[in-house]
This record gives C-alpha cells, sequence and structure tokens, in this order.
C-alpha cells in the first residue's frame, strides 16, 4: 500500500471555523466554537482520507523572512481576536490527544512547512494532500499533490488537481505564483500590479505564460494604460513574486519518518471532548475509556455484608448512604438498592428489603442519626418517593469535590476516591457494562460494588472535611450548598402543576399557525414542496425565485439559518421561512417535549437541579430544563401559561432581582460612581450612557442606551472588543473605543480588573463574597492565549459567581422565612436571578411584604439589592 501524507495549514483552518460558527463556549466558560469546527473537519478528513503520514502546520509568529524584504508584509491585518487565540492551545492538546503531529518554525509560515514537506513526500511518490483555505498553496498542485481548499467556511472543500485548476482558473500550478505577482493579495497586503485583476492577470499568462514572459513582450501588451501600470510597478510586481513563492526547502527539523500516523486512541480522544463539551461528537470516536487492568490491582478485599432483614444493632449514629437507581433521573427511576457503611463494616440492603423494613425506616427519618451521602438531593427526592423523609444528613460528597475541584468533570464516588488516594472501588462500567445503566447487574457483584462505595464514602468524609476547613470553604458548604440541596429536594419533589389541556391546545393553535405559514410560502412559492427538505427548498429558492446564492454544499444549495438570515430582505417568503423553523421547533421542543415529561399522576413536571456544574456556582436545570424556555417569541412566552398552582385559589408569584450582576460589580469594585448610581435608583444604562458620551440625561438617545447596556453586561462577562463589536454591529475600532471610554468613566471597575488578575497571580484562585473559589492555574502561563483566558475568568468570576452565591442565599432565607410565618407559600422554581412561588390569594399581602424584604437583605452589599415581584393565575401573568 502507497503512502498517504496529509498536510493541514492549521493558522488556515482554526480561522474559517472561528469566523463560520457563532462564539460557543464549554461549561467552564473557554471558547472552543473554532476547535469544535476544525475537529468537525478533522474527522472527515481521518475517514475520507485515511493518512498513513500526518502533520499540521502552524505560523510561528508575525514576523516571517518575508518581513525582510517587504516590511509592510500581511500589514493592516486585524489583530486576532482573543477569542480565538484562547483556543490555539485547545487546538494542540486536541491533536496531542489525537496523536497527530503539529509543528511551527521561527522565521516561517505554515506554508513554508507543508511545501518544504508536500515536495518530499512527491520526491517519495507518496500520495499527497493539503487542506487549507489559502489559495497561494495551490502552486504546490500536481500529479501526486492535491490541493482541498475551503469554501464558504469549512463545510465545502474544492479538490484542486492539475486538471481542475485549469478549468477552473484557467491556469497551471507553476503560474499561480505568477498571477499573484500581477494582481497582488489585499489580505496579505502584497501590492502587485494596481488595477490588475484576476481576469486581467489570467489573460496576460494566457497569452505571455509567465512575468517575465510579459515584461519581454511589453510592446505586445494591449491597452495604454495597463501597459502604463505593468511599467511604473515592475518592482513591485517581481517583489510580490518573491512574497507568495513558497520555500520548498525550509530549514524544518522533522521529516517524512517523524510525522507517521497509525491512528488515534479512542479513551484519549474521548477524554477530551467530554473536557471541551463536544459530546455530540463522542459517538464518531466511540471510545470510553478502559481502566479495568490499571484499577484491579489497587482494589482490595472488603468485608461486607447482604443483609436480608434490617436490625437496629447494624446502625452507630454515623453511618454512610448510597442509594443506587438504574437511572440518573432519580424522580422516576426504581431504587435498586443500598450501601451502608460505619467504623465496623459495609452492608448492602436489597431495595425491597430495607423499603418494607421498619428498622430502616425508622433510621432514615432519625435526625440525631448522622448519615454521609454522595449526592443529598438525590437521595432526599428518591427516598421521598417512597414516602420515607431522609433527616440527619450531615455531609455531601458531591457538593464537597465540586467546592474543592470546580474545573472537575467527574464527580462520582471511584473518581473522587481515586483523587484522594482511595481506589476501593471499580468505576461503574466494570459493573454495569459500557454505557447507560439498562439492566441489573449480576446481583452479588452488584451487592459488593455497593458495599464499596459505601466504605469510600465513608472513608473520605472526615478527609473532605479537613480539605474544605483548609481551603476556606467549609462555611460555603455547610451554610449554603448543603441547606440549600435538601430545600431544592424538596422543591424538586414538589414539581410546579401542568395545566394539560391548555398545554394541547396551544399545540393545536400552534398547527395552525403553522399550516397557515406553510400555506403563505407555498403561494409565494407558486407550488408545494417539502418544507423541511434543503434538496426541494433549494431550488425553489435560488433557481424558481432567482435569489442570490449565499452558499452551497455537496448535495446542492445551502439553507441553513444563517443563509436565510442573510438573505432577509430578498424575498419575503424568507421572514415566513425563518418563523416557520423557529414555531416549529417551539411545537417539537417544548410543547411536545414537555407533555411527555408530565407526571401522569400529579400533573407535574419534576425537574433536576444541577448543583455540581457550573464553575460560577450557577445552579441549571434539565429533564426539563426549565431555565431555557424561550421568550423571545410570543407563542414561547405563551408556554408559561400552562405553569399553574397546584390548587385552587392559589396563585403564583415571581420575585427577580433587578440587575444583580451590575450591582455586584459596583460592590466589589467600590465604584463611587456606580455606587451613586444604584443608591440613587437611577437607570443604570441610562447613566453608563451619559457618562460616556457626555450627555445630558435628555440627550440620551435609544441606541446610546442600546451601546451603554452592550458594554455594562459584557463587563461582567469579559468582553473583548472583538465580542461587543459582534454585539452591536460595529468594527472593532469602534468597540474598544467604547470600552476604553466605559474604564474611563468608571476607574473603580477598571481598577478592579486590574487588582483582580494581579490577586489570582498571587494566591492562585479567586474568589466570591462568600468565598468560593476558582482555581486559575494558568494565570501565570508563559502562553498568552492561556493567560488570557484565565485574565478574564478572574474578573468575571467573583461577580457571576457572587450573584449565584446571593440567589442561593435568598433561596434558603425566603425558604426559612415562609416556615417560620407559618405560611403555605411554597418555592416552585428557580430561574436565573428569579424565584417563582405559589401561595394562597389570602397570603398575597403577606408575601408581596416578606418576598422582597427577605431577598432585598439577603446579603450586605454597599449597594441596594432590588427586586421586582408580580403574581397571576399562571407563571405567564405573573411575569
Amino acid at each position: 500500500m502507497s503512502n498517504k501524507l496529509v498536510l493541514i495549514d492549521g493558522n488556515s483552518i482554526i480561522y474559517r471555523a472561528f469566523f463560520a460558527l457563532p462564539l460557543l463556549n464549554n461549561d467552564k466558560g473557554v471558547y472552543t466554537n473554532a476547535v469544535y469546527g476544525f475537529t468537525t473537519m478533522l474527522l472527515r478528513i481521518l475517514e475520507d482520507e485515511k493518512p498513513t503520514h500526518m502533520l499540521v502546520a502552524f505560523d510561528a509568529g508575525k514576523t516571517t523572512f518575508r518581513h525582510k524584504t517587504y516590511q509592510e508584509y500581511k500589514g493592516g491585518r486585524q489583530k486576532t481576536p482573543p477569542e480565538l487565540s484562547e483556543q490555539f492551545p485547545l487546538l494542540k492538546e486536541l491533536l496531542d490527544a489525537f496523536d497527530i503531529s503539529h509543528y511551527q518554525l521561527d522565521q516561517y509560515e505554515a506554508d513554508d512547512i507543508i511545501g518544504t514537506l508536500a515536495t518530499s513526500g512527491q520526491g517519495e511518490k507518496w500520495d499527497v494532500t493539503v487542506i487549507s483555505g489559502d489559495k497561494d498553496l495551490l502552486q504546490l498542485v500536481s500529479d501526486k499533490v492535491t490541493v482541498n481548499l475551503t469554501r464558504k467556511g469549512i463545510s465545502e472543500i474544492e479538490a484542486y488537481t492539475p486538471t481542475f485548476l485549469n478549468e477552473k482558473m484557467e491556469i497551471t500550478p507553476e503560474q499561480i505564483i505568477e498571477l499573484k505577482a500581477l494582481m497582488g493579495d489585499n489580505s496579505d497586503n502584497i501590492p502587485g500590479v494596481p488595477g490588475v485583476g484576476q481576469k486581467t492577470a489570467t489573460k496576460l499568462l494566457k497569452q505571455f505564460y509567465t512575468l517575465d514572459g510579459v515584461y519581454e513582450h511589453m510592446d505586445e501588451v494591449s491597452g495604454k494604460k495597463l501597459k502604463e501600470k505593468l511599467t511604473d510597478h515592475k518592482e513591485d510586481a517581481y517583489m510580490s513574486r518573491d512574497l507568495v513563492t513558497i520555500n520548498t526547502e525550509s530549514p524544518i527539523e522533522i521529516g517524512l519518518k517523524d510525522i507517521p500516523y497509525d491512528g488515534y486512541q479512542s479513551n484519549k480522544v474521548s477524554a477530551i471532548f467530554k473536557d471541551l463539551g463536544f459530546q455530540s461528537l463522542l459517538a464518531r470516536v466511540n471510545g470510553e475509556e478502559d481502566t479495568s487492568d490499571q484499577l484491579q490491582d489497587s482494589i482490595q478485599e472488603i468485608e461486607f455484608e447482604v443483609l436480608e432483614h434490617v436490625t437496629e444493632d447494624i446502625f452507630t449514629g454515623k453511618e454512610s448512604l448510597v442509594v443506587e437507581t438504574m437511572d440518573d433521573n432519580y424522580h422516576q427511576a426504581k431504587i435498586e438498592g443500598f450501601g451502608i457503611a460505619n467504623e465496623a463494616k459495609a452492608y448492602f440492603i436489597p431495595a425491597d428489603v430495607a423499603l418494607q423494613s421498619e428498622e430502616f425506616k425508622t433510621w432514615a427519618t432519625d435526625k440525631t442519626k448522622d448519615k454521609y451521602l454522595f449526592d443529598a438531593k438525590g437521595a432526599l427526592v428518591a427516598l421521598l418517593n417512597q414516602d420515607i423523609h431522609l433527616h440527619g444528613i450531615q455531609f455531601d460528597m458531591l457538593l464537597a469535590s465540586y467546592l474543592l475541584n470546580p474545573a472537575e468533570n467527574h464527580h462520582d464516588i471511584p473518581a473522587i476516591g481515586h483523587r484522594l488516594g482511595n481506589k476501593n472501588v471499580l468505576f461503574d462500567e466494570e459493573v454495569y457494562g459500557k454505557g447507560a445503566k439498562s439492566a441489573i447487574p449480576e446481583q452479588e457483584k452488584f451487592a459488593e460494588h455497593l458495599a464499596r462505595k459505601a466504605r469510600v464514602l465513608y472513608d473520605v468524609k472526615s478527609k473532605m472535611d479537613s480539605e474544605l476547613k483548609n481551603n476556606e470553604l467549609f462555611s460555603l458548604y455547610k451554610e449554603l450548598e448543603m441547606p440549600l440541596a435538601l430545600i431544592l429536594g424538596d422543591v424538586e419533589h414538589t414539581g410546579v402543576k401542568i395545566d394539560i389541556e391548555r398545554l394541547k391546545k396551544m399545540r393545536g393553535e400552534l398547527k395552525e399557525r403553522l399550516d397557515e405559514i406553510e400555506a403563505n410560502i407555498y403561494e409565494l412559492a407558486g407550488e408545494t414542496f417539502n418544507l423541511n427538505s434543503p434538496k426541494q427548498l433549494g431550488p425553489i429558492l435560488f433557481e424558481k425565485l432567482e435569489l442570490p446564492v449565499i452558499k452551497k454544499t455537496k448535495t446542492g444549495y445551502s439553507t441553513a439559518a444563517d443563509v436565510l438570515e442573510q438573505l432577509q430582505g430578498e424575498h419575503e417568503i424568507i421572514p415566513k421561512l425563518l418563523l416557520y423553523r423557529q414555531l416549529s421547533k417551539l411545537q417539537s421542543t417544548y410543547l411536545e417535549g414537555l407533555l411527555k415529561v408530565v407526571n401522569k399522576d400529579t400533573n407535574k413536571i419534576h425537574t433536576r437541579y444541577n448543583q455540581a456544574l457550573a464553575q460560577t456556582g450557577r445552579l441549571s436545570s434539565v429533564d426539563p430544563n426549565l431555565q431555557n424556555i424561550p421568550i423571545r417569541l410570543e407563542e414561547g412566552r405563551k408556554i408559561r401559561q400552562a405553569f399553574i398552582p397546584s390548587k385552587e385559589n392559589w396563585i403564583m408569584f415571581a420575585a427577580d432581582y433587578s440587575q444583580i450582576e451590575l450591582r455586584v460589580l459596583a460592590h466589589i469594585a467600590e465604584d463611587d460612581k456606580l455606587i451613586e448610581a444604584f443608591r440613587n435608583d437611577l437607570d443604570i444604562h441610562t447613566q453608563t450612557a451619559m457618562d460616556v458620551f457626555h450627555v445630558n440625561a435628555d440627550e440620551v438617545t435609544a441606541n446610546m442606551r442600546r451601546q451603554a447596556k452592550a458594554v455594562n453586561f459584557g463587563i461582567v462577562y469579559g468582553i473583548s472588543d472583538y465580542g461587543l463589536s459582534q454585539s452591536l454591529g460595529i468594527t472593532r475600532k469602534e468597540a474598544k473605543k467604547f470600552i476604553d471610554r466605559y474604564l474611563e468613566s468608571y476607574p473603580g471597575v477598571k481598577s478592579y480588573m486590574s487588582t483582580s488578575i494581579q490577586e489570582a497571580k498571587h494566591q492562585g484562585f479567586v474568589s466570591t463574597i462568600m468565598n468560593r473559589r476558582r482555581y486559575l492555574p494558568d494565570i501565570t502561563s508563559r502562553n498568552f492565549n492561556k493567560r488570557s483566558f484565565a485574565e478574564r475568568t478572574a474578573m468575571n468570576t467573583p461577580i457571576q459567581g457572587s450573584a449565584a452565591d446571593i440567589i442561593k442565599k435568598a433561596m434558603i432565607d425566603l425558604y426559612e422565612k415562609l416556615k417560620d410565618e407559618n405560611l403555605q407559600a411554597r418555592i416552585l422554581l428557580q430561574v436565573h436571578d428569579e424565584l417563582i412561588l405559589e401561595a394562597p390569594k389570602e397570603e398575597l399581602d403577606k408575601l408581596k411584604e416578606v418576598v422582597p424584604e427577605v431577598m432585598e437583605n439577603t446579603v450586605p452589599l454597599d449597594v441596594p439589592l432590588k427586586v421586582d415581584y408580580a403574581f397571576g393565575d399562571s407563571w405567564f401573568d405573573a411575569k
């Protein structure tokens, strides 16, 4: 089999991926859109090309040997957005996981590295494929070298062979250099001959073949002006030819023998995909880490007993408890067994034995018996479903691990035990097999597994307590996260009632609306077709209606959302199509989706709050995600009409914090202007516009306020000039000027941003007002990209994290206040900065007084916390 060499222009492809995809970030806040786009292309390349040798080449820096010839080479290029710069180290880590070589050489460009290796491969009679978005590389095309050029981002590729190049551009590979010499290249600031474009340059080369031929036959060149331009800019033309010529003899320190590719290990790639949040790509690499061999050696014998009946003498008053369900959704899953351990022994109790045992129930509900849980909330809800109210919870391993290691993705008993040196339990896959828990494993192995889990949980409890205390996290854990977990368990178990008939009616109304829009589209198109088929929609738009073609795919015209958005204003069919798609998603994802998860016995939805996910401390909601119901469309907002009180003559009551993150910023930054604005209850966006634009309140336009609002919230999230320019649709230069003026107006904020970075460098972490930590190991990295991300995180985490702490504290305080006041009102949902309650109508006046008072005074700040509230017969009415 002949060797196949694949060479990828790393800079070109990641740049194209970055600008082709919207800004995406994973749960750690790291931008990943460029790496994601690169990875999807890489997987396709590996499948299609099946390389035996491979390398990704990168530019080494801004300065190259070409700058000695022309100092303005590549001048005028905009600075790389920091959101992209931060992704280069991630890309190289990903390539390492794939076992793909990557290389850069000081003073040389990726093109030169690729050119040198491609030439070597051609000399060895290897098949060579080059992947780039840069047409300069077309000069490498030969019978052995194919150059795949990306088009329209990275989704489409054109394979250039000598024949295809001639068909496409009417020139040979050797003439690419001559073509660029004549026409120049704006993207690289290569001058060429002014006024000579591709058409004229191609015509000259077809007649005279080379640049030398053109100048040797100047008297045969037609057109007086063209002759003058060629004569006046001869030196520029020859310099341009030198600049675009790839150095195929670069002094690289690697050769073909150094870049073999034998494929990747799926476990290594799966691990980095999980870390980056590329869940959708995991199936394509089809691998999970196999830890059985390395762990089996360290597994010790364990003394445990399988109980066929429970007696009270097995309990000492300090036990660990593992409640095992066959599904992560503990609201619905059946309990399969219990693991219990104390100082003396470990036990496995089958579910039916425990749940029918009065001794077990007495122990579980006894507040004087200390219990150490892995996930207290999950265990609490699972047992509440069995009418057992778990009391005496003193430890939550999941929350402790999360606070100690907020960046860690794996918070389960085996992983935590291994991190703490306790390797006394196998990973779950060894018991259940690969994938989801879909079948009960062999009973004896399962019993031992649960007993081992309980033993590890019991054994690491004191060590984790000590670590929490040593890291000044114990009070956050004990006074905030632990109490909240138990309250969230109660909130989840209570659930929120759904008006099933209203949802079904909305589904019918939306179906009628979709049918109406569909009919309008058919009328505008002049025929019927499958609206969901790009193959049928494409010809309608781009052939029959003759709309401009934005993008093509292998199978025809692209009709993706970004394409349709670019066609806004071209034809009245476009907004109809976009609305149809939005409403279709609303129908399938939310109306149908919510109906599927309603508990048929109670007509309630029981979401699950993930308390141990976001590094900022924010809660997230799953199964279903009630924090993400779309409210930009009126039809989306109306979905909240179906969320109703669980009893007659009750109302829904919604209370949310106003601009909590900006108030936290004012407090943390100690900025006098911001503090004064909030104390005087001024409109903060209008105030910012006044300060930045130097105008009076009555001179602030709607656009000024919009821009000020974008900067206010952008500062909280560490926005860059690139990010702001994308948000506001302005140039990066304008965006930078705006940010600079903002920081001049608010010196306290500017000082905070600098101070937070310095403190992070000194301590290695940043903290919220309640001492929640986020560790930033890259804050002192010599790698600029890693360091810049850590710096941005150092600035925004204390703000976002403190806001998260405040809403959590408010939930605890309000929950206790409702009990103290003997109110029937209860918390149903937490959605970002908002709490949703239900209550009898007769308690409304009391709620108007109690809820704002508790929420506004939950944490003392230098600025007042402000809470807005509303109420009504549904969640929609309360908003």
